[in-house]
């Protein structure tokens, strides 16, 4: 049943990455034809400092999760109500802090961009923005979260799929029809606060929850450490173009954008193969199964760093050649950076080479003993990323992203195969050094050949041949070197049929 559920939740979650990816290629592509680079560059910026509230969400949503795993699998309903109402009440919380902040925002951000933007565009367009982010915490999150830990994470994948296709053919409409960009985004923040509020429906209805009856005093432990450990996340999503906000210029928030679609597009693609798959590990933790746990693990390392190192390989030779046909036509900024892809898609590739070890340290709870990684990578990233900034610009932040990311891979790899599968290193690190030099050949083997790539049609002809190729070199090389696992999600799959 937890192989079905995952399998589900993987299919779903996937579908929801490639629309996510699709869509998200279109909007960024008519900002910047419409409305210009640094308007495009405006919208990141703020976006991402608006991200920063994420740092209280981070110190509770997988403290939430891992605590949920337990009563749900002992169908517990009065404990299920009394963590779902702690969760709930601390969201709202959060919901007015966030106010607080887009209010500060609003004064002091606008001082950043006024040499190119007026204050109340700047102003209004933080507003409008901030909106789904408000309605998403005081309505929706604690039931996503709720969904996640059931093993029901296709729900939550398809409310997001509905709700990100109507926006992309709503901006569509009005950007052909020449509407203002306020008017634009006023659109899209009415679909994505819809999605909440439905979702917050549908979990309350389906699953009879009364949070009414929940104990109000019950109060979540570790929430605290949760935060230290998740802050990491957030940095790494935003230190990069909040120091190019600060010291760099808009222009180039906009370079660094557009490589972020296509490294955030492969990210939504890798984690549709872990989202679903945390809550069937933290259901065999909470009913301390360590030996199926090991062997499934072991199953679900095998598929997944065969599946990441074919990603990366295209991933490092395909993302120029995308961006040049990308932006072709717009002559307001050099969008064609070689060595800082390079360098950011290496960096993304070690955060994804973590995230099956980070997967575990959520389900098991172990917040508060990960806690001091989780500082050290944030402190690592802003110094680095600042002490380069002003010599290599993208570049700079680019290296110290890599350093920070490569630290804390390391530390999560021996946490979990110490403290929680309580396995030899030697397992992961051998997956790990396979992956990375079989990703080092592959790029190595098509990077001197000669290829001119004109358009979209021979982009995806030399795509599908750099695919196919890595795809059978990898696939027979794992099977190979990994026999076992091999065998064992071969029948895996075989008893799913039956």
């Amino acid at each position: 049943m937890r192989t079905k559920m995952a399998i589900k939740n993987v299919f779903f979650s996937l579908l929801l990455q490639l629309v996510s990816i699709i869509c998200g290629l279109i909007v960024p592509k008519m900002i910047i034809t419409h409305y210009g680079s640094a308007t495009n560059g405006l919208i990141v910026s703020i976006t991402q400092f608006l991200a920063y509230i994420a740092l209280l969400e981070s110190g509770i949503g997988p403290v939430v999760k891992a605590k949920l795993y337990k009563p749900i699998a002992e169908k517990k309903k009065q404990e299920i109500e009394n963590i779902l109402f702690a969760s709930e009440r601390f969201f709202k919380w959060i919901a007015k802090i966030f106010l607080i902040y887009v209010f500060a925002l609003c004064i002091f951000y606008p001082l950043i961009v006024a040499s190119q933007f007026e204050k109340g565009f700047t102003i209004s367009l933080i507003v409008i923005l901030s909106l789904s982010t408000l309605v998403e915490y005081y309505f929706g999150i604690t039931y996503k979260l709720y969904l996640q830990a059931e093993q029901k994470t296709y729900i939550t994948s398809y409310f997001q799929i509905v709700s990100t296709i109507l926006n992309t053919i709503g901006v569509c409409i009005l950007v052909f029809l020449g509407a203002n960009l306020l008017f634009v985004k006023i659109l899209s923040t009415v679909f994505f606060i819809i999605r909440p509020l439905l979702q917050n429906y549908y979990v309350k209805k389906r699953f009879n929850l009364h949070l009414q009856n929940a104990n109000k005093k019950y109060i979540l432990e570790q929430k605290w450490d949760g935060l230290a450990q998740h802050i990491a996340a957030v940095i790494h999503g935003n230190t990069d173009i909040t120091i190019l906000t600060l010291f760099a210029t808009i222009s180039e928030v906009s370079i660094y954008s557009i490589y972020l679609l296509v490294i955030n597009g492969v990210k939504r693609v890798i984690s549709s193969f872990t989202g679903g798959i945390d809550a069937s590990f933290g259901n065999m933790i909470a009913r301390e199964e360590l030996t199926t746990l090991n062997k499934s693990f072991n199953g679900y390392e095998f598929l997944y760093f065969t599946l990441i190192t074919i990603i990366y390989s295209c991933t490092f030779l395909l993302i120029v050649p995308f961006v040049k046909i990308y932006t072709f036509g717009i002559k307001d900024a050099n969008y064609v950076r070689p060595l800082f892809a390079i360098l950011i898609v290496f960096s993304e590739f070690m955060h994804s080479i973590r995230l099956p070890y980070s997967s575990l340290v959520m389900a098991s709870g172990h917040f508060k003993e990960t806690r001091r990684g989780a500082w050290l990578e944030s402190i690592i990233n802003i110094i680095l990323s600042l002490l380069f900034v002003f010599q290599f610009g993208l570049i700079g932040v680019a290296i110290g992203t890599l350093c920070a990311m490569t630290i804390r891979t390391i530390e999560f790899v021996k946490h979990t195969s110490y403290f929680i599968l309580k396995r030899n290193i030697k397992e992961s690190v051998k997956k790990i050094g396979l992956c990375l030099m079989e990703t080092l050949v592959i790029v190595s083997i098509f990077w001197y050949i000669p290829i001119k790539i004109y358009n979209y049609f021979s982009w995806i002809s030399y795509a599908s041949f750099v695919f196919l190729f890595s795809s059978l070199f990898v696939f027979f090389i794992n099977r190979f070197i990994f026999k076992d696992s091999y065998r064992y999600i071969k029948s895996t799959l075989k008893k799913l049929k039956k």
